[in-house]
C-alpha cells in the first residue's frame, strides 16, 4: 500500500509541476508533508537542502531521498519512477506535436502565457523555505524572539554578496556553511 502511495504522490508531482524542481517544491510539500506527513517542516527544508547539493534534478532527488525515508530502496526506485514518468510521457508527445504543429501561433501563444505560472511557482517555493529559517513561527512576525537573527543576517549577507559582487552562488553557499559552523563552534564553546 504505501508503494502505491509513492508513487501516486510523485506521480502527480511529476505530472504538474511545471518550470523545474524549484517550481515543483510546494507541490512536494503539498504532498509530503501535509497530505501524508512523511515528513515534518523542518525535516522537509533538510530535504530541499540535499535535493540541491546532490547532483541532478532537485524533484528526482526529492522523491529518491522520501521514497528512501518511507520505504527503503525499493521505495526510492519507485517514487522516482513516479516523478520521471509523467515527463516521459510528455516529451515523446510535445515532441510529435511539436515537430508536426511546430509553425502555428497558438502553440507559441501557450508557452507563452505559462511563463507567469512557473515565476508564481517558483516564488512561493522560495517563500515555503525562507520564511521557516527566517522566523520560528514559520510566518512573517515580528514579535520578539520570533525573527532568527544568524540565520536573516546570513541571508541579507547572501542577498548583497550575490547582487552586488556577483559571485558564484555555489561559492556564497559554501561561505555561508562555513560561518554557519564557525558561529555554531563558537556558541558551543561559551556555552
Amino acid at each position: 500500500m504505501i508503494y502505491i502511495k509513492l508513487f501516486v504522490a510523485f506521480l502527480q508531482i511529476g505530472a504538474f509541476s511545471f518550470g523545474g524542481g524549484y517550481a515543483a517544491m510546494p507541490l512536494i510539500q503539498a504532498q509530503v508533508v501535509q497530505k501524508y506527513a512523511w515528513l515534518s517542516i523542518s525535516d522537509f527544508s533538510d530535504l530541499v537542502t540535499i535535493a540541491e547539493m546532490t547532483p541532478g534534478p532537485i524533484a528526482i532527488n526529492a522523491a529518491t531521498f522520501v521514497g528512501n525515508q518511507v520505504a527503503g530502496i525499493a521505495g526510492a526506485a519507485i517514487a522516482t519512477i513516479g516523478v520521471i514518468l509523467p515527463s516521459c510521457i510528455f516529451v515523446t508527445i510535445l515532441a510529435w506535436l511539436y515537430a508536426k504543429y511546430r509553425k502555428m501561433s497558438i502553440l507559441q501563444g501557450v508557452l507563452k502565457a505559462l511563463r507567469p505560472a512557473v515565476v508564481a511557482m517558483i516564488f512561493t517555493a522560495g517563500l515555503s523555505i525562507l520564511l521557516p529559517t527566517l522566523f520560528q513561527s514559520g510566518t512573517v512576525t515580528f514579535l520578539p524572539g520570533d525573527i532568527r537573527i544568524r540565520p536573516a543576517f546570513l541571508f541579507l549577507c547572501a542577498l548583497v554578496v550575490l547582487r552586488v559582487w556577483k559571485i558564484n552562488p555555489v561559492f556564497v553557499m559554501i561561505g555561508c556553511g562555513i560561518v554557519e559552523v564557525i558561529a555554531e563552534a563558537v556558541v558551543h564553546a561559551v556555552k
